[in-house]
């Protein structure tokens, strides 16, 4: 196997520079559709790197993308961080497409790609959501909410950082590489490190981070509307998606698949990437994508 070395590219979506990565193929594999992965809210597309790698050296074209006022992509000057502005985002995005993609969102990114995948049938070739649904648990959201809400000020050292993300996510081994953090938060004049997002995305309105200015009818919509090949991943330690939720889904894709990632939570690819990307070339392989 080779590894994959990204190369970055931009593409605009209004008056906004939406900042990205290609992985190239790097491997053979029987699929030759491309990839797309969206991040949750709070993330970068690094979240992505290991999943990226994994699935280019399976021979698949990769990219990921830094959404707005994430990581290097622009920050809203309107602060246009509802579910409408990644919407569009998205749409721009595929119609410079030259081939349609199978979109893979986490949390965020796959309410994204679900709405986008339900109003326009032609937009993808295939919709993997990760660890979302339309019936979320308000529990999660709200565990969620704090921890973004609770470090907007910052952090001393990047130890702190690392800190955070223990306690939010006990499961996993605390990070050794504290250089690989700065993907994730960038440092101010003041010596502070900070995520590398727009406070405004969580000041902005009333709402939670998977459904912040969105309309649970629309979804709903969306979702009935799904045509193409669809996949949930759920974290089988995620206090995000519950029974209730994934049964909810099934009424709404009624040929949606179900793939449980038993030791991860709702951060699946960080949690357990190998197990998460065999899942999703195994989907890929049956639908011939």
């Amino acid at each position: 196997m080779v590894d994959a070395t990204p190369q970055p590219f931009v593409v605009r979506s209004g008056e906004l520079e939406l900042r990205g990565d290609h992985w190239p193929a790097t491997g053979s594999g029987s699929g030759t559709t491309p990839a797309l992965l969206l991040h949750g809210g709070g993330q970068t597309r690094h979240s992505w790197d290991r999943t990226a790698a994994a699935l280019a050296s399976r021979g698949r074209e990769v990219y990921t993308l830094d959404a707005r006022g994430h990581g290097d992509s622009s920050w809203a000057a309107d602060g246009n961080y509802g579910l409408e502005g990644f919407v569009d985002d998205l749409r721009n995005i595929l119609s410079t497409s030259p081939a349609k993609p199978v979109v893979i969102g986490a949390s965020l990114g796959g309410i994204t790609a679900l709405c986008t995948a339900g109003e326009d049938e032609d937009a993808v070739a295939a919709l993997v959501m990760v660890d979302v649904v339309v019936d979320v648990e308000q529990k999660g959201i709200d565990r969620i909410k704090a921890f973004m809400t609770d470090h907007v000020d910052g952090f001393d050292t990047l130890d702190d950082v690392a800190d955070a993300i223990a306690a939010y996510n006990p499961a996993r081994q605390r990070t050794k590489n504290l250089e690989g953090l700065k993907k994730n938060v960038r440092q101010r004049e003041d010596g502070r490190w900070y995520w590398h997002w727009d406070p405004e995305f969580i000041h902005s309105g009333e709402g939670d981070e998977p459904r912040r200015h969105t309309d649970p009818v629309r979804l709903a919509a969306a979702a009935r509307q799904v045509s193409v090949p669809t996949l949930v991943v759920r974290g089988g330690k995620s206090d995000v998606v519950s029974d209730a939720g994934i049964a909810s889904m099934k009424r709404l894709v009624p040929h949606a698949e179900i793939a449980d990632v038993s030791g991860a939570g709702h951060m699946v690819a960080g949690d357990d990437n190998e197990v998460f990307a065999a899942a999703i070339e195994a989907f890929l392989d049956r639908n011939g994508l």
